[in-house]
C-alpha cells in the first residue's frame, strides 16, 4: 500500500504518471475509508465523495445553501416540502436521474446503517409526484429541512439494486460491499479507482450538468487524492512537485512555507470545534481503578478535567498559534452562536484537584484517552494527558487510525475521546448528532459518551421545529448554555485551516476544510 512505501522522502512513481497541467494531486494523512455516500458522516470521506455524488442542495462559494439536483423547493403545506428536480441530469453510467432515484436515496439515507440518518430526523415520508417532483412530509413543522439535505447523496436506484447495495454499508461492522470501492453519482467527477489507504483517482465528468455554469468553472481533467501519513514526506512531495496541494501541512513548517515563493498558502477559520467526550453512561468506568463507580457521571469531575487542561498553551505550542481556545460547542460561523460562551472556565489545576476531592476522588483515577493518530491531534492529546496527570488523573493515551477510532465513538465503547465536528451553518444538526440521547437511529450517532438529558432533548427538538428565526436562535442559545453548565462535553479549540499548494493552483477553501474540485483551476 502507498503509505508503506512513502518513507524516506520517496514517492511511488505512479503519482507522476499521466500528470499534466490539468491534474491536481492532493495529499493528506487521511483516507476516505468508503465510497458509500450514506455509510459515513466523516469529513475525511465527504471531502472526496461529494466530488462524485451530489445532493438535492449544495453550498455556494461563500458556503451559503444553494440548489443542486433540486433546482427549487417550497413549503407546500405546514408539514410538506416540495422539491422540483433539475432536468437533463444523468448518472455516470448514462442513466437519467429521476424522482424515483431521489425517493430511493432519501429512504436509503434514513436506513439503520446510514450515518446520515441523524440529520434526517423528523422526516415522516417521501414520495414521487411526477418524474421531476418529489414531496417530503415531516412529522412536525421543520424549519431546517433544506439544510438537512446537504450531503445526502442521490444514488441510482437501478445501480444499487443491480449491485445489491440498496442498504448502506455497515461501517461499524467493517462490512465490505460493492459501494465501498465503486460509485455511480451525478457529480462533476467520476470515480476511476479507490485504493484504500493509498489513493483515490477521479476523472472529470464530461456530461456534468454544471459544466460551463456558475455551479462549476474549474478546469481539472483529473484529481488524485493521495494518502501520505508522514508530515515530512507530504511536504517533500510538494517541494519536489510530486503533489500539488497538501491539506494538512505540519504547523511548525508554516512560517518556512510562507516565506517560500514556490509555495502558496491559503487559510480560513474553522467552522468546527474540537471536543473531549466523556463516558457518562456505564455504571463503572473500565480500567479506572475505581470499583463500582464512573467518575465522569459526576459534573464536578467533568469540570475538573476542563480546568486541568490549559488549552491556551496547547494552541500556542502544539498548534503553533493556528487556532483559538473556546468554551462554546459551536463557532461564530454557526447560526445561534453566543459570543459570551466562548470564554472557557479558567485553567486552574488547584481548583481541579479540589473538585476531584469533593467528588470523592482525592487519589484520582485512571482512564484511557482515545485519539486519531494524526500528528497534531495526537500531540494535543499527549499534552492533555500530561496536564491531567498533574491533578491525579492518570491517562493512558491511545492514538489510532480513523478507521479504528470512529467506530469506538459511534458504538460508545471509549471512555474518553478527542474528536472534532465541522457542521454546516445551522446548529441543529451538529447538536442533535453530538449530544441528543442516542436512539440508535436518528439522534446521537456521534454521542460517544452517551450523554442523556431530557431537558436537552426537549430543547434541541424545539430548535428543529421552531419556524421563527429569532426564537430559534434564542433556543440554540439555551442549548449551548446547558451544554456548558452541565459540562456535557468539553470544547477545546478551533483550528485555523491552512493548505499549502503550488502557486498555479486556484481554489475555494470552505471553512469545513473541504475543497470543491468543481471550482479548482490549474494554470
Amino acid at each position: 500500500m502507498l503509505r508503506s512505501v512513502l518513507g524516506g522522502g520517496l514517492l511511488i512513481a505512479a503519482l507522476c504518471a499521466g500528470a499534466d497541467a490539468r491534474t491536481l494531486r492532493i495529499a493528506s494523512a487521511n483516507d476516505p475509508q468508503s465510497m458509500d455516500p450514506h455509510a459515513l458522516s466523516l469529513q475525511y470521506q465527504s471531502r472526496v465523495v461529494t466530488q462524485i455524488y451530489e445532493g438535492l442542495v449544495n453550498r455556494s462559494r461563500s458556503f451559503k445553501l444553494e440548489p443542486s439536483l433540486a433546482e427549487s423547493w417550497e413549503r407546500a403545506a405546514p408539514l410538506v416540502w416540495r422539491f422540483r428536480l433539475r432536468p437533463g441530469v444523468s448518472f455516470h453510467d448514462g442513466t437519467p436521474f429521476t424522482a424515483d432515484d431521489a425517493v430511493f436515496s432519501i429512504e436509503r439515507a434514513m436506513s439503520r446503517t446510514s450515518q446520515r440518518a441523524n440529520q434526517l430526523r423528523g422526516i415522516a415520508g417521501v414520495k414521487k409526484l411526477d418524474a421531476r417532483t418529489i414531496e417530503i412530509r415531516t412529522a412536525e413543522t421543520d424549519a431546517v429541512l433544506p439544510e438537512k439535505l446537504w450531503l445526502v447523496a442521490m444514488m441510482s436506484k437501478a445501480w444499487a439494486e443491480k449491485n445489491k447495495v440498496t442498504q448502506p454499508q455497515d461501517y461499524n461492522a467493517r462490512q465490505e460491499t460493492f459501494s465501498v470501492r465503486n460509485a455511480n453519482g451525478t457529480g462533476p467527477f467520476v470515480l476511476e479507482r479507490y485504493e484504500a489507504d493509498a489513493r483515490t483517482v477521479l476523472k472529470a465528468n464530461p456530461r456534468w450538468w454544471g459544466r460551463g455554469t456558475p455551479f462549476g468553472g474549474g478546469n481539472l481533467d483529473e484529481a488524485v487524492f493521495v494518502v501520505i501519513q508522514s508530515d515530512a514526506t507530504r511536504l517533500a512531495a510538494l517541494a519536489s512537485k510530486q503533489v500539488d496541494l497538501v491539506l494538512d501541512p505540519p504547523l511548525q513548517d508554516l512560517p518556512r512555507l510562507k516565506a517560500d515563493p514556490s509555495i502558496k498558502l491559503v487559510s480560513s477559520a474553522d467552522i468546527g470545534t474540537q471536543y473531549l467526550a466523556l463516558d457518562q453512561h456505564r455504571a463503572e468506568l473500565p480500567d479506572s481503578g475505581v470499583s463500582g463507580r464512573n467518575p465522569f457521571k459526576d459534573r464536578r469531575v467533568r469540570l475538573a478535567v476542563w480546568q486541568a487542561i490549559d488549552t491556551d498553551l496547547i494552541v500556542r505550542q502544539v498548534l503553533r498559534g493556528q487556532g483559538m481556545s473556546t468554551g462554546s460547542a459551536v463557532s461564530a460561523l454557526v447560526d445561534g452562536h453566543v459570543a459570551a460562551l466562548d470564554a472557557r472556565p479558567p485553567y486552574d489545576p488547584a481548583a481541579a484537584r479540589a473538585l476531584l476531592k469533593q467528588a470523592g476522588y482525592a487519589d484520582g483515577f485512571r482512564v484511557t484517552l482515545d485519539c486519531v493518530s494524526v500528528s497534531v491531534r495526537a500531540a494535543a492529546c499527549q499534552a492533555m494527558a500530561s496536564m491531567l496527570e498533574k491533578v491525579g488523573i492518570k491517562v493512558n493515551f491511545v492514538p489510532a487510525p480513523a478507521a479504528t477510532f470512529f467506530p469506538k465513538v459511534t458504538q460508545a465503547i471509549s471512555s474518553f475521546m478527542e474528536f472534532g465536528w465541522a457542521p454546516g451553518s445551522d446548529a441543529w444538526f451538529v447538536l442533535n448528532t453530538l449530544l441528543r440521547t442516542n436512539d440508535g437511529m436518528y439522534s446521537g450517532a456521534f454521542n460517544g459518551g452517551r450523554y442523556s438529558n431530557p431537558k436537552y432533548d426537549a430543547l434541541i427538538d424545539a430548535v428543529r421545529v421552531e419556524p421563527d428565526l429569532t426564537r430559534r436562535r434564542a433556543l440554540v442559545g439555551e442549548v449551548l448554555k446547558l451544554i456548558r453548565d452541565d459540562v456535557a462535553i468539553i470544547p477545546l479549540y478551533r483550528r485555523q485551516h491552512t493548505w499549502a499548494m503550488r502557486p498555479d493552483v486556484d481554489l475555494v477553501q470552505w471553512s469545513n476544510d473541504v475543497a470543491e474540485l468543481r471550482w479548482v483551476t490549474v494554470r
